[in-house]
């Protein structure tokens, strides 16, 4: 989790994901997948050594416009570019995090919210707040209180969401995103380190460097009461504590999931079903 070099871990990392024939290159015979540093350097118009000082961490400041060319020579998309920007920049001695704490009256809406699941995530993907009905849905699960360690460390993952592959890549994602380029965060160094000695699959995906903020999707969930469960997410940054994110969880009018929902939160609250 050293910093020392996040410019070209992040750079080497999105060479080797990047398809030749995205970039407009004949897809020859190659010993390893993704570019070659010529190419690359090649690509955004810089000279191979000066790329190679760039991965190996001897160039540390490149310009933006030197960043520019990389995000086109590595089909970087915005929000890719705009954390490789930050990467150029020089760092300022970073500040020790706030205890992460949910403030009271954002509990007191989300409670008002009865069949609408809602979570408040720390930076880490930590179950800070929830209300009743978002409690339920995550709910019966080793890592319940965890969302990060459920994707990755709970037995149940895999049959909770029925598209786990996806929902891992995003997971990881998320976490580089809200990360950015503070990888000295004592929770994000524990976290990491402890999913990385475990699981196979978070090793790989974090070696990626892909970035997936957390805004809105889709996500299917087969919950171990009520069933399967198709919900659409959308996602709020909590301004009053910065690196929180509000999740609020909705089904389709009408739809069965709606139907599974209401019995949910009829069980949560423990009414008649």
């Amino acid at each position: 989790m050293s910093d020392s070099n996040l410019l070209g871990e992040f750079l080497r990392a999105r060479r080797g994901t990047t398809v030749p024939a995205d970039a407009d290159l004949a897809d020859t015979r190659r010993r390893v997948s993704g570019l070659r540093r010529e190419e690359v350097a090649r690509l955004a118009g810089v000279s191979t050594d000066y790329y190679v000082r760039l991965e190996q961490g001897r160039e540390r400041t490149p310009s933006a416009q030197v960043v520019e060319a990389l995000g086109r020579a590595l089909r970087l998309d915005d929000e890719a570019l705009a954390h490789l920007h930050s990467l150029a920049r020089p760092k300022r001695p970073r500040r020790r995090p706030a205890k992460e704490r949910v403030s009271p009256r954002l509990v007191q809406l989300m409670d008002a919210w009865p069949q609408t699941p809602a979570v408040v995530l720390g930076r880490c993907m930590t179950v800070l707040a929830a209300n009743l009905l978002g409690e339920a849905l995550f709910a019966g699960h080793e890592h319940s209180g965890d969302l990060l360690r459920l994707v990755f460390l709970d037995p149940d993952a895999r049959a909770f969401y029925p598209d786990w592959e996806r929902v891992a890549v995003n997971t990881v994602g998320g976490l580089r995103s809200a990360a950015g380029t503070d990888l000295d965060d004592p929770l994000l160094i524990e976290a990491v380190g402890e999913l990385s000695l475990k699981s196979a699959d978070f090793r790989r995906l974090w070696a990626r460097h892909e970035l997936r903020q957390k805004t809105h999707e889709t996500k299917r969930f087969r919950h171990p009461l009520v069933g399967m469960l198709t919900l659409h997410y959308e996602t709020m940054t909590v301004n009053s504590a910065p690196g929180q994110q509000l999740v609020v969880y909705q089904a389709d009018p009408g739809s069965p999931s709606e139907a599974a929902l209401g019995l949910l939160g009829s069980l949560a609250a423990g009414e008649p079903s």
